[in-house]
């Protein structure tokens, strides 16, 4: 027996979860729970199904374009382990919580590697068995930027990886590379979107005053700090508190805020609708 993840998105109609598992019971398949959504302003029909069995995948997808509408989205996978890249620069606290994490299987998450365009993190992450690789950046030209990229590529191509993720790689990267891995690329910020996008986001909730302080997990798209959001955390702050004590408390949002934000994309809960998401939790 196989557990299986699958996801659809198509336009709205009657009679759609009674077709799609039908799909599913027609070739014995044990549906073990089903997440269904319907985004009324576009009358787009979101649902997850976790389910059992032994089946031939593409069997599957067939009989599920014969019944479902024209312009279906069928993602249908294994649930099991997904590989991650992670990129880095120097600040830890998110890579050492991952590099936990990893290690004691507290997320279905395994680290293939960790590219880091400083030296800072390599004792850290080599500590953990996983391979470091420093690709330093000259400059932030857009030659430069290009040159750095590219070399972040070919190293990439060396490794089969369903995400990379951000973990405070503090280095904003080109269209063409957000481009070549959309829907792929998963960036924590130290701010609470979208508000005090940007560099300084702490010295900026602390000149504004603020009461809260958060952090926000998101894809990553061509729009500085736009992308779709994943997960979001807020804490409470009050004035007795300076931008590096905001800045400190923010660190452990911004960790836990990640974890949870690759929880729900490595198990397959979140859909990109436009420039939002839909997600089963």
């Amino acid at each position: 027996m196989t557990d299986y993840i699958l996801r659809i998105d198509c336009p709205d109609e009657k009679g759609l979860v009674h077709k799609i598992t039908g799909v599913l019971f027609f070739n014995n398949l044990n549906v073990e729970r089903t997440d269904e959504f319907v985004e009324r302003d576009t009358n787009q029909f979101f649902m997850r199904v976790a389910f059992s069995g032994n089946c031939d995948p593409e069997k599957i997808e067939d009989g599920l374009r014969g019944i479902l509408p024209n312009g279906a989205n069928i993602d249908l996978s294994k649930k099991e382990i997904k590989d991650v890249v992670i990129l880095v620069t120097k600040e830890h606290h998110c890579i050492s919580d991952l590099l936990i994490r990893n290690e004691f299987k507290d997320l279905p998450i395994n680290i293939l590697a960790v590219i880091g365009n400083h030296e800072v993190l390599r004792s850290l992450t080599e500590r953990f068995g996983i391979p470091f690789h420093y690709i330093p950046a000259k400059g932030t030209d857009e030659a430069s930027r290009l040159e750095h990229e590219n070399q972040i590529h070919e190293l990439l191509a060396t490794y089969s990886f369903d995400y990379l993720v951000l973990a405070k790689f503090m280095r904003v990267l080109t269209p063409s590379f957000t481009e070549r891995y959309t829907g792929k690329v998963i960036n924590i910020h130290h701010s609470f979107l979208p508000a005090f996008i940007g560099a300084n986001p702490y010295r900026q909730a602390y000149e504004r005053g603020v009461k809260i302080i958060g952090a926000t997990a998101h894809f990553v798209t061509d729009d500085l700090d736009e992308g779709p959001i994943i997960f979001q955390d807020v804490i409470s702050v009050n004035h007795t508190k300076t931008a590096t004590e905001m800045a400190a408390a923010g660190r452990d949002v911004e960790k836990i805020v990640l974890a949870k934000a690759l929880k729900l994309v490595l198990e397959d809960r979140v859909f990109i609708a436009g420039n939002r998401t839909i997600i089963f939790e």
